[in-house]
This record gives structure tokens, C-alpha cells and sequence, in this order.
């Protein structure tokens, strides 16, 4: 899918050339490594103002180093509070928790929770199973901790962006194949959950940020060395989608995960499992985040906070 900066919503137009600079970056192995070391150093750490965060390192079930995990939650809640897994995008080969701290604060804002975000294991060195294994991990930390940490112990939510979006599909359907832990409902948002790169709108797809050749390379490293792709590793391979849980998600028209999206709601609406979906017209890859400002992005952020919302008053009455 080709895409011209007269295809771009209007108010995103202005960083059409930025956009196309970032993805570019990403078509190189050399320059995902660097990101991944300079963002992980200058970022690990940071606090979010008005909020109470804290450090943790959760032992790995899977013979892998302690994960860092980041806690964030309300500086005053009446508790127990509902508890969130957010898993952090990045293309499953950079970025670190802090990196999301707006939408963070913004959940928080909305409805009242505890945030747990794992800085988990990146493709760029470690490849698949490990970022899914760490995450997962950190599901069961927080299932064996929640009450503790101020939270509900009986049901969670689990929500990420972009290759977080891929792990947060993957994460509830072993939760929900195991039973490990009872996911109220699940955020996959604009997620990288199809390995396979075969749609329409993956295919020669040029818009910013996010490309085909920087798909591509992501998905190469995160899948090195795996011969036969499991619905863990890309969700769009799940094949019964009836024990999923309820889902909110929403992508751009004009960014390569637009059509794995579109089919990966379909098949949880012909499963009777409730979603709240939309498709931002004229938006590229991560634009919520890029351009916050922008009326397209706010809709968005709007969208998403509503039913944010509506589910949490719903599933954790």
C-alpha cells in the first residue's frame, strides 16, 4: 500500500517527512541496536508526576535474568484497585516503559489503577520467547502480588502498543488457554500481531514511522531462530478466539497492522466477544503518540479513555 502525504489526515500532514525519517531509521539493524541502548539509558527511571512509582525486579519462571518492572499507581484511591499488565511498544526490539508515561498517566487519570509495565527482554538481543516469557511472568507476579501491591486479585487487565499490543494478545490467550489468570479485558492497541506481513495494507506500505521494511526487519529479529510460528509469538495465528476476553483496540487506515487488526476483530466478533473498535481515518503508525495534539489524535485518546472507562465500570463492578 503506497501512501502520499495527501493521503495523511490533515492535521498530521506536518509531520509527514518527520515520520517518513523515523521509519527509515528503523530499515537498518545497526540503528534498532542503537536506539535500544541510548533510549533504555536515558530514560530507565523516570518518574511521572502526580503519581507513586517505584522499582521492582520480578524473578523469571523461564531461567531468564530479573525483570525490571516499573509500578505506577494514584497517589490517593480507595482500594483494592483494579491492576494493569501495560506492555510498551517498540517493535519488539526497543523502547522501555518510561517511554509511555502520557498514556499511562492518562489511564490512571481516567479510572483509578495500579500499572505494572515490565521492561522486557528485546528482540534486538534476545529473541522470541523471551520478551513474551518475561511478560507472562509478570502476569503471574501480579496475579500472586496484586493484594499486596493495594489490587484486585480476581480478574486483570492487559493492554499494550504496537509490538506491546502483539505481546498483550499473546499474553491473554495463554492466560485464557492455561487459566492461569482471569483477564477482564484486554487493550491490543494498533497491534503487531501478524508475522506473515501478507495484507494489503502491509504489503509495500511506505507510510511513516512504521513500514514494511521496518516490519519486516523487526519481525526477522524478533522470530530468529524460529522455525514454526506460534500463535504466542504473532496472535493473529490463534485459531479459537472464543475464550478470548472482552477487547478495545483501534489502528490507522494508513499504517501496515491496519488489515491483522481489522481481521483480528472480526474473528473475536464472530466469536460473540465484545469489542470496542475504530479506525482513525488518514492516520500512520503511532500517531496518538507522535502528534498528541492534533484533533485526530485526541479523538483517538478519546476513544480510548471512554472505553477504558466503560469497561472497567463494567467488568470490575
Amino acid at each position: 500500500m503506497k501512501v502520499t502525504r495527501n493521503m495523511v489526515d490533515e492535521d498530521l500532514r506536518g509531520s509527514y517527512a518527520v515520520g517518513r525519517m523515523v521509519a527509515s531509521f528503523f530499515h537498518t539493524p545497526w540503528f534498532s541496536l542503537l536506539v535500544f541502548r541510548l533510549s533504555g539509558a536515558a530514560l530507565q527511571g523516570k518518574n511521572i508526576r502526580g503519581l507513586l512509582c517505584s522499582e521492582q525486579h520480578v524473578p523469571s519462571r523461564h531461567g531468564g535474568p530479573p525483570i525490571r518492572v516499573r509500578l505506577y499507581r494514584p497517589a490517593a484511591a480507595a482500594g483494592p484497585l483494579p491492576v494493569m499488565l501495560y506492555l510498551h511498544g517498540g517493535g519488539y526490539v526497543y523502547g522501555v516503559p518510561e517511554q509511555f508515561g502520557s498514556v499511562i498517566a492518562d489511564f490512571i487519570e481516567t479510572e483509578p489503577c495500579i500499572i505494572v509495565a515490565p521492561d522486557y527482554r528485546k528482540a534486538v538481543e534476545w529473541p522470541y520467547p523471551a520478551a513474551f516469557n518475561d511478560c507472562y511472568d509478570t502476569l503471574l507476579w501480579i496475579r500472586d502480588n496484586a493484594a499486596s501491591l493495594g489490587g484486585r486479585s480476581d480478574k486483570f487487565i492487559v493492554a499494550g502498543h504496537s509490538a506491546g499490543g502483539g505481546l498483550a494478545a499473546a499474553v491473554s490467550l495463554r492466560a485464557t488457554d492455561t487459566e492461569d489468570a482471569k483477564i477482564a479485558f484486554q487493550m491490543p492497541l494498533y497491534p503487531m500481531i501478524d508475522d506473515r506481513q501478507d495484507t494489503v495494507s502491509a504489503i509495500d506500505n511506505d507510510a511513516p514511522v512504521w513500514d514494511e521494511k521496518a516490519n519486516r526487519l523487526a519481525w526477522s529479529r524478533y522470530l530468529d531462530g524460529v522455525e514454526t510460528v506460534p500463535p504466542y509469538a504473532a496472535a493473529s495465528r490463534c485459531t479459537d478466539f472464543t475464550k478470548l476476553p472482552p477487547t478495545i483496540t483501534f489502528v490507522g487506515s494508513l499504517e501496515p497492522f491496519r488489515d491483522e487488526t481489522k481481521t483480528y476483530v472480526e474473528n473475536l466478533r464472530r466469536a460473540n466477544i465484545p469489542v470496542a473498535f475504530e479506525v482513525f481515518d488518514g492516520a500512520f503508525h503511532g500517531f496518538d503518540l507522535m502528534v498528541p495534539d492534533a484533533p485526530i489524535s485526541q479523538r483517538a485518546n478519546r476513544f480510548l479513555m471512554d472505553n477504558f472507562q466503560r469497561f472497567v465500570r463494567r467488568y470490575f463492578p
